[in-house]
């Protein structure tokens, strides 16, 4: 997953402008934008684990039905045809 570990490349980078580099400009400060790196880094962090990790990490699942045809004796002709359902969870 790309956008996790991009939100906590943001978060780093944020963290280590806010509260690392004392350098003060003209125009802008630069603590500003660390804080507003660390903001969109937990944004974007919290989105992608909504979106992409929370069902595949065991946080909110269902479960899934597939039904599969299987073959008995399928070199026979007319061989006999079960239908099974399987439930994965």
């Amino acid at each position: 997953m790309p956008g996790v570990g991009l939100s906590i490349l943001l978060i780093a980078i944020g963290a280590v402008l806010k509260f690392a580099v004392s350098v003060t400009g003209h125009g802008f400060n630069i603590q500003t934008i660390g804080v507003i790196l660390i903001i969109v880094g937990i944004i974007g962090l919290v989105v992608s684990l909504i979106f992409f990790g929370i069902g595949s990490w065991g946080g909110v699942r269902g479960s899934r039905t597939r039904v599969v045809d299987e073959y008995d004796d399928a070199d026979i002709p007319g061989g006999r045809r079960r239908r099974t359902t399987r439930r994965d969870y």
